[in-house]
């Protein structure tokens, strides 16, 4: 993917990139608005992240220039504003995704892949690891060519997992992603286990190798051979 975002602070904004750009990825990213919307007009991006407290602007913006232009890039807000009138107002006027800051730059890759997949469901349904199909649309998933029956948990965790292959992701995260306020309920991290473990077994079941590894201490990871 192409992306571009578009964050004033520093650190975080060098800390999106840094973790982007990789698996083929290309990263860019402008502090304000003016070079923003020089960098729409310019260029083509598959996928936007946008903060909507620009110091020299409305990052809001942006979504207006993005529809007058007809422009299809997908955009994900990431903003420490978290008022339900600045995530609807985000949404209304064309945003794919709102994000609150802080948050995980795990989550964050993975929100991405999502709304980057819905904008190119019309052309392409599919996503193919080795041998897993996923097939976005119907939810389903095909290991050799073999149907391989998930819950909505191990679904959701799948692809998860495979939007960040290779990188270990703390249980907290995971919890975070696939849980949310659900969170609240659990005294530790013990039902993640359980959903791993399921998903595990009816990979391998099916024919997969092990790809998911336990990091002491830590989390799991996908591995990427």
């Amino acid at each position: 993917m192409k992306i571009l975002v578009i964050e004033d602070e520093p650190g975080l904004r060098e800390n999106i990139t840094t973790y982007l750009n990789t698996d083929g990825n290309i990263c860019e990213s402008c502090a304000d608005l003016e070079t923003a919307l020089v960098r729409l007009t310019d260029h083509q991006y598959d996928c936007v992240l946008l903060d909507i407290g620009l110091p020299d602007g409305d990052g809001f913006t942006v979504l207006d220039h993005l529809k007058v232009d007809r422009k299809m890039e997908a955009v994900l807000i990431i903003s420490a504003r978290n008022s339900l009138d600045d995530r609807l107002k985000g949404l209304n006027i064309g945003a794919d995704d709102y994000l609150t800051k802080p948050f995980h730059l795990a989550e964050l890759k993975a929100r991405l892949m999502a709304v980057f997949r819905r904008k190119t469901l019309n052309t392409n349904s599919k996503l193919v690891f080795n041998e897993i199909v996923i097939d976005v649309l119907a939810r389903s998933v095909e290991v050799n060519a073999e149907s391989v029956i998930l819950t909505k948990k191990e679904y959701d965790m799948l692809l998860y997992f495979l939007a960040n292959k290779g990188r270990v992701i703390s249980k907290n995260a995971i919890a975070e992603h696939l849980w949310r306020d659900e969170m609240d309920m659990q005294d530790n991290f013990d039902f993640i286990y359980t959903h791993i473990k399921n998903l595990r077994r009816k990979l391998m079941d099916a024919g997969a190798p092990d790809y998911l590894r336990s990091v002491y201490g830590i989390g799991y990871k996908f591995v990427a051979p």
